[in-house]
């Protein structure tokens, strides 16, 4: 998906800190309806271009070049905008933790997975992160207090992944461990999001200058980790390079940049929303163009995990939330001697 704000539902596809509050800047002159479907179909496509990737490419370095092209759309983006770096090292080493849990890390059990299962169930796992997103929270984040609403969609959401893997006929035809992973970088997200939110709130930093400098490290520890584990490719195949340049161009770094105009002008609520269509969209594309096979249980259990998900997102409106009781003033000589 710099987080000193509501963190918004985790961007699968990008994973860039929630925005800050921004001040009011022109209109931009493309439709905000238009930015919101074009960002859809973005993501929505990312797991059928890493499926494509794949079949050029070994995982890490279709990683790799994702993190390359996206973190050259942003870094011209910091430079048009004159954007300054994060000058403080500590700042510098939470942006190292955050790029690995929410770029290197998924990115490449993404890529991984998608070695032996369709990019329809990858984009379905990925629609997951909410559900972790809402487990942790109420570990690690003192201000997440589970309500009714959000645990009955952690339990809804989590029937709808069991529907999916049809655990009732003891997950038969299924990829175990590629599924796994898939689900694991789904996990991945939802540590790094709530990491970002507990140490990069309050940087002083932009969202934009804290997500190039994410990608940016991001692309460096895979630019480590590659050479170990793959050798140099042979051949460099059209259709896998494109769609590897697409994945990075658009959906890592074109998107987040879709994303940060969107939260600043319709607010994280309408934004997030986006996250509800990728799975839908990655689904169709992956029937439609690669001819992958759907049973019912998958686009069924789909609904019901988007379901669960976007009731862990609800809040309650104000009419909703129960009033404070009247308090009895408190007229004690040693209280009214501080007024």
């Amino acid at each position: 998906m710099s987080a000193p704000c509501q963190q918004p539902a985790i961007p699968p596809a990008a994973s860039v800190p929630p925005l800050p509050p921004a001040p009011a800047a022109r209109r931009p002159a493309v439709d905000w309806r238009i930015r919101f479907a074009a960002l859809s179909l973005i993501w929505g496509f990312s797991f059928l271009l890493i499926k494509v990737g794949t079949e050029g490419y070994a995982p890490f370095q279709v990683t790799l070049g994702r993190l390359l092209a996206g973190t050259a759309v942003l870094a011209v983006a910091m430079a048009v905008r004159r954007e300054r770096l994060p000058r403080s090292a500590r700042t510098w080493g939470h942006i190292t933790v955050a790029a690995f849990f929410l770029n290197a890390l998924p990115f490449s059990l993404f890529s991984y997975a998608e070695l032996t299962i369709p990019s329809t169930l990858a984009g379905i796992c990925n629609a997951t992160s909410p559900l972790w997103g809402m487990a942790l929270s109420v570990v690690a984040l003192s201000e997440d207090r589970p309500t009714r609403r959000r645990v009955a969609g952690l339990g809804i959401g989590f029937l709808g992944v069991l529907t999916v893997l049809g655990a009732w006929q003891g997950f038969s035809g299924l990829d175990l461990p590629g599924t796994g992973m898939a689900l694991l970088a789904s996990f991945s997200y939802a540590v790094g999001w709530i990491y970002v939110r507990r140490t990069l709130a309050g940087t002083g930093s932009s969202t934009l200058t804290l997500t190039g400098s994410q990608l940016f490290v991001g692309t460096l520890q895979l630019a480590v980790v590659t050479p170990v584990f793959t050798s140099a490719p042979d051949s460099f195949p059209v259709l896998p390079t494109l769609s590897v340049l697409a994945l990075g161009a658009l959906g890592t770094g074109l998107a987040v940049l879709l994303q940060y105009g969107l939260v600043q002008e319709v607010g994280p609520t309408t934004g997030q929303m986006v996250t509800y269509f990728i799975p839908v969209i990655a689904t169709a594309a992956g029937v439609t163009l690669l001819g992958e096979q759907l049973t019912w249980n998958t686009p069924v259990g789909a609904v019901i995990v988007l379901a669960g998900a976007a009731l862990t997102q609800s809040r309650p409106s104000a009419a909703a939330r129960p009033r404070p009781r009247p308090r009895t003033p408190d007229v004690r000589p040693e209280r009214l001697s501080r007024t």
